[in-house]
């Protein structure tokens, strides 16, 4: 899961003055679509669908409360499944749309809002969300992704939150609160996996995609002995034991049939133990036998 906040500039994610230039920017995806017949998807916030653009502007532009004219007003934020994510999520547009949808809801807005340490909730962020589903860059098949616009003051139009500030959680100054862009990324990347069942491996996880980036040297060979260790591990497949029974039957007969031959073979050692002991008891008389001759011939041994 990639989750990015574009940098305010002077183009469409200029948030100093209205969100009108974004919101357009966000439907310029539907013209295709509908000349196409392909269906689109309108604003939607925490609980409504569909939503006009007309309302998305009207309700940022009129959340911003003893802001400054060059103050910050909203923040854009785009939210991007990975193919594997998005397979898991769906398999249609559509079904990947409502995914998305309750994603956002249920996951990364609450993780956004818990994130100022402030006690607000999902219900306490006023944003609006539009789903697109290609990216002109990518040569993925699957591309869907979600832009956020997140206004700069919660619902009550008193709190100002800010998830550029550098502040983490401080309790003492002029700014309390803060947030923690780290601890967004890895519980909304925890959520995902919870709410859709999904089975992150070690080399999608955030921890090591950052840590590869941004670590240090001891830390990134840390992260590869892991990465090493993870794969050694699932090399060793398990077998199923109908197949186990069809490998291992002629193994079986082979180690039968081995047995028996050892068992046989240990069968004739002793016959040949036995008579081995009656031969040397026969030419030890023999040769006692011989001696005795000789002596009564003259000879001596």
């Amino acid at each position: 899961m990639n989750i990015d906040f574009p940098p305010p500039s002077n183009g469409i994610y200029n948030n100093a003055n209205s969100s009108r230039q974004l919101a357009n920017y966000l439907e310029h995806e539907d013209l295709k679509r509908m000349q196409k017949g392909i269906y689109t998807e309108g604003f939607f916030n925490l609980k409504e669908n569909n939503l006009y653009k007309s309302q998305v502007i009207k309700d940022i532009d009129g959340n911003i409360g003893q802001l400054l004219k060059t103050d910050a007003k909203f923040y854009a934020i785009h939210v991007s499944p990975s193919e594997n994510e998005l397979q898991t999520m769906g398999s249609t547009e559509q079904e990947q749309a409502e995914a998305m949808k309750r994603y956002i809801r249920k996951i990364f807005i609450p993780e956004y809002a818990r994130n100022f340490n402030k006690g607000l909730s999902g219900a306490d962020i006023k944003f609006y969300g539009k789903i697109h589903f290609g990216r002109s860059r990518s040569d993925n098949k699957l591309n869907m992704h979600c832009h956020l616009i997140i206004s700069r003051k919660d619902q009550s139009n008193k709190i100002k939150i800010s998830p550029l500030t550098n502040h983490r959680n401080t309790k003492k100054g002029a700014i309390k609160g803060g947030f923690d862009r780290t601890t967004l990324f890895e519980n909304a990347e925890k959520g995902f996996d919870k709410l859709f069942g999904y089975n992150r491996q070690l080399t999608e996880t955030f921890e090591y995609c950052n840590t590869m980036k941004n670590g240090n040297m001891d830390a990134k060979l840390q992260m590869q002995d892991v990465e090493l260790r993870t794969q050694e591990q699932s090399v060793e497949p398990a077998i199923d034991d109908s197949v186990d029974k069809s490998i291992n039957q002629p193994h079986a007969q082979s180690k039968s049939h081995t047995n028996k031959q050892s068992g046989l073979s240990s069968l004739f050692s002793v016959f040949r133990s036995a008579n081995d002991s009656s031969q040397d008891q026969e030419d030890e008389q023999n040769l006692l036998k011989l001696k005795k001759k000789k002596n009564r011939a003259g000879f001596r041994m």
